[in-house]
């Protein structure tokens, strides 16, 4: 089960008590204090961890909690420590305070953590007060309460590359042949509910993230729909490949679902409108495609590809214009790619 937003409370634990006591031993007068301090509470952590894909994983407990450090014992023996819990979460991950809205932590890249949660300090013994004017002092605390809070966890999927259209434009079927992911794919509108992710191999040595986002509507930069919980995950990827279907079911024009889609991520963010795009035809085996391909090009000025999931043609053409569009947001990786025959 794919969730990618929940709402837990993490409970750090308590640090242990500091206790009183004196050392009574046969033939050792006035042993003094020897009261031993607490241990630390465990402290809550969130890690962003690979091959976690979904926050399912703590969508079945609304409560976290971590364990209690343990009373500080005689002789200055000082209280165990607990462990702290730690919880894994997919990368990309942000943490946000439910009480104030604010943003604590963004868990982009595997390996990333945040203590959401500081378990308490432990309190300490009596033998830490002892003076020269208070050589049996009855004096030790207890230990720190550890910390509380409300979290919203929120996943924006990371993709290098993501497929955005309109329900049913053939985004899963490009995703199924470009790569081994195997999404749910069926003719009828929002067969694709959640984001899936494909590991596209391009060369022996070269490889992108390929994510299948779900299908957008008008209106959904205002929430319509499950507007919002889509457009989210497209703000992850670094380019966007906008698939266009030539023969819409429903006899709309694919010029005007084109605009749709671009103002929809403007209107969303800005910054979404002016991302690196390569604009492709879907279903290249229908009649109208090549026709479709020449008005989109016209209206854009890019140059627009024809692909065909079922066929194969354009396919090899649009890995080698994702692989440059990425290789100019991160020249490290530049391969030198031929163009493939026609």
């Amino acid at each position: 089960m794919f969730v990618d937003r929940v709402q837990v409370e993490v409970v750090a634990g308590n640090g242990g008590n500091g206790i009183t006591s004196f050392r009574r031993e046969k033939y050792v007068a006035r042993g003094g204090p020897d009261g031993g301090d607490g241990g630390r509470g465990g402290s809550i952590i969130l890690q962003a961890q690979p091959g976690v894909d979904s926050l399912a994983g703590l969508s079945h407990r609304s409560q976290w909690r971590a364990d209690h450090g343990q009373s500080g014992g005689p002789h200055n023996c000082q209280g165990k420590s607990a462990r702290d819990l730690t919880l894994l979460v997919p990368p990309g991950t942000i943490v946000v305070d439910e009480a104030t809205g604010l943003q604590i932590k963004d868990l982009a890249k595997p390996g990333d953590q945040i203590v959401a949660a500081k378990g308490g300090t432990g309190g300490r013994g009596n033998s830490h007060f002892k003076s020269a004017v208070n050589r049996a002092p009855r004096e030790s605390t207890a230990g720190e309460l550890g910390q509380s809070r409300r979290l919203v966890l929120e996943l924006k999927v990371i993709a290098d590359v993501g497929l955005v259209g309109l329900p049913n434009a053939g985004k899963s079927t490009l995703l199924s042949r470009l790569s081994r992911a195997r999404p749910e794919i069926a003719n009828y509108a929002f067969t694709t509910k959640t984001p899936n992710l494909g590991i596209v191999d391009v060369s022996v040595d070269r490889q992108f993230v390929l994510a299948d986002l779900p299908g957008l509507i008008e209106g959904a930069h205002a929430g319509v729909g499950l507007g919002h919980e889509f457009l989210r995950h497209v703000e992850r990827a670094g380019i966007l490949v906008h698939v266009v279907e030539p023969q819409p079911v429903d006899g709309s024009d694919p010029l005007e679902n084109y605009r749709k889609i671009r103002r929809e991520l403007t209107l969303y963010d800005a910054a979404l409108g002016a991302r690196p795009e390569i604009v492709i035809v879907s279903k290249a085996e229908l009649p109208d495609a090549e026709a479709v391909r020449d008005q989109l090009a016209g209206e854009t000025g890019l140059n627009v590809l024809a692909v065909s999931a079922v066929t194969g043609q354009g396919l090899d053409r649009l890995l080698v214009a994702v692989t440059r569009l990425l290789d100019q947001h991160d020249p490290a990786n530049a391969v030198d790619f031929p163009e493939p025959a026609e």
